[in-house]
């Protein structure tokens, strides 16, 4: 994998995010049609370098939610 791809991926799940608002990672990677958790935290890493995502654990504290930083 390299930056472009990252760079790629990152773009499908930030566009992802910007319909659904907030997905947890499984849904978030099936939505962005990524192929594995590493294409999805490598884009998850890019984003959040850039500001662009927060992260909240579920209610239960079993999932972690992700959305766009509002703003």
């Amino acid at each position: 994998m390299n930056t472009e791809t990252i760079g790629i991926n990152a773009g499908c799940v930030w566009a992802a995010l910007n319909e659904a608002q907030t997905l947890d990672s499984k849904q978030l990677k099936k939505v962005a049609k990524l192929k594995n958790d590493k294409e999805l935290f490598a884009a998850l890493g890019w984003l959040a370098r850039e500001g662009k995502v927060e992260f909240q654990p579920s209610e239960d504290g079993k999932e972690l939610l992700i959305s766009l930083v509002q703003g």
